[in-house]
């Protein structure tokens, strides 16, 4: 057995449509691939169609190391894409397809064995706006070890963007991350950020939803981490950006593995995952070569 750090991914598996091509997306995904470029062991939960995207997505996942075996595949649904448009600063928008594979995840006795082995859970927002998959996801938490971090990323999507199940489901992580106008959104129902106020949000977050970690990224501004009760800044480094897609899913994978490996100090590790980020934000797609 692998003395490395097992983690699950639950969310959504996806293509996205670039206008560079197409690339493997949706961010639960995308962290998992990160963790395991970054040495940790990946089960991924997800659903995927029994079409050419769905057998080309398994194909990458094998060539990667990641195992399929926990991925639902679908004969009556269409494996998931998405339509992502970027702006001269490499921002991106995002047109998502619905009634796809990844709304329909199913937990078997084989998942609950993984997840009652794993060091950690990562799951998103987007894939809970199907009552299906919040049913599944409460099976995965309910026999999850005590001492497995819990995280809980954040990706408000339009119109996937229910804050009240944001709120409710940030109850259930020992780690929240999420970005510096979704924290706005959720503390404060602002529709824009003040650059400064993160510490004051994470502060925020951490004693409404009784969450000791919480990270907020601000782009290139950089990052900060509110760690039982001590919170960290570090700033960010400029870079020629590519696009933004899959930077912070990298961030999160980068600082994710720190903290389950405590080979470094929080602060350290937010320092690294800024540097993750940045670098992918060079590079076209949420999963570049290393």
């Amino acid at each position: 057995m692998s003395d490395r750090p097992s983690v699950i991914c639950f969310g959504e598996i996806l293509w996205d449509f670039l206008p560079a091509g197409l690339f493997p997306g949706g961010a639960p995904f995308n962290v998992g691939y990160h963790l395991k470029q970054l040495g940790l062991d990946v089960n991924m939960l997800s659903g995927l169609g029994r079409d050419k995207l769905g057998l080309e997505l398994v194909r990458r996942l094998e060539g990667w190391g990641i195992s399929t075996d926990s991925i639902t595949m679908h004969s009556g649904l269409p494996t998931g894409t998405v339509v992502a448009r970027t702006n001269e600063q490499g921002d991106a928008t995002y047109d998502i397809t619905e009634s796809v594979a990844w709304d329909q995840i199913l937990i078997t006795q084989d998942t609950i064995q993984l997840a009652v082995a794993s060091q950690a859970l990562v799951f998103g927002s987007l894939a809970l706006r199907s009552q299906v998959n919040c049913t599944a996801l409460d099976r995965v938490l309910q026999v999850l070890p005590n001492e497995a971090l819990r995280v809980f990323d954040v990706n408000l999507r339009a119109p996937f963007d229910d804050l009240e199940l944001v709120r409710e489901r940030a109850r259930h992580a020992d780690l929240l991350k999420l970005n510096a106008e979704e924290a706005a959104r959720v503390v404060l129902n602002a529709d824009a950020e003040e650059p400064g106020s993160e510490e004051a949000m994470a502060r925020a977050l951490s004693m409404e939803c009784g969450c000791q970690t919480v990270c907020i990224t601000a782009a290139e501004r950089g990052a900060g981490l509110l760690d039982n009760g001590e919170w960290h800044w570090e700033t960010g480094r400029p870079v020629e950006v590519v696009d933004t897609i899959g930077s912070g899913d990298a961030f999160l994978a980068r600082l994710l593995t720190h903290l389950l490996q405590k080979d470094i100090s929080p602060a350290a590790a937010l320092a690294s995952a800024c540097r993750h980020g940045e670098w992918v934000a060079t590079r076209f797609g949420a999963t570049p070569p290393y």
